[in-house]
């Protein structure tokens, strides 16, 4: 009888547990990202001036929630590549974890299988 309760990290072969931990290594940083991002954004909203202001290089536009800020242009980088690489590694995450269950469904179904056709032999 198959364990049915035994989750991908438990004994599994050595590729579903990786592709499991890969899950769990992107998935958790891009979501934190995303909220990292998220909380700079709400800073930058209630921080950041409403009109460009070239005395202090504040002058690229950035839409938050239907308000536009400005921020300086090295904020922009900033931003832009955190939220960049968080939706990245989400997304590697996300695929990473749908081969990791698909090739668990492939496997159960062929477990079931092989259990029916054996029934069948008894019957």
């Amino acid at each position: 009888m198959v364990n049915q309760n035994r989750g991908p990290s438990d004994e599994g072969p050595p590729l579903t547990r990786l592709r499991f931990y890969t899950l769990l290594l992107f998935v958790l940083p891009g979501m934190a990202g995303m909220i990292v991002s998220a909380v700079i954004s709400l800073h930058y909203l209630d921080t950041l001036p409403r009109w460009p202001t070239p005395e202090q290089m504040r002058i690229t536009p950035r839409n938050i929630h239907g308000t536009v800020v400005y921020q300086t242009v090295e904020e922009d980088r900033k931003l832009g590549m955190i939220e960049d690489f968080s939706v990245g590694a989400f997304l590697i995450g996300l695929v990473s974890g749908e081969l990791c269950l698909a090739k668990s469904r492939k496997a159960r179904a062929r477990e079931t299988e092989e259990e029916d056709s054996i029934s069948e032999d008894y019957s």
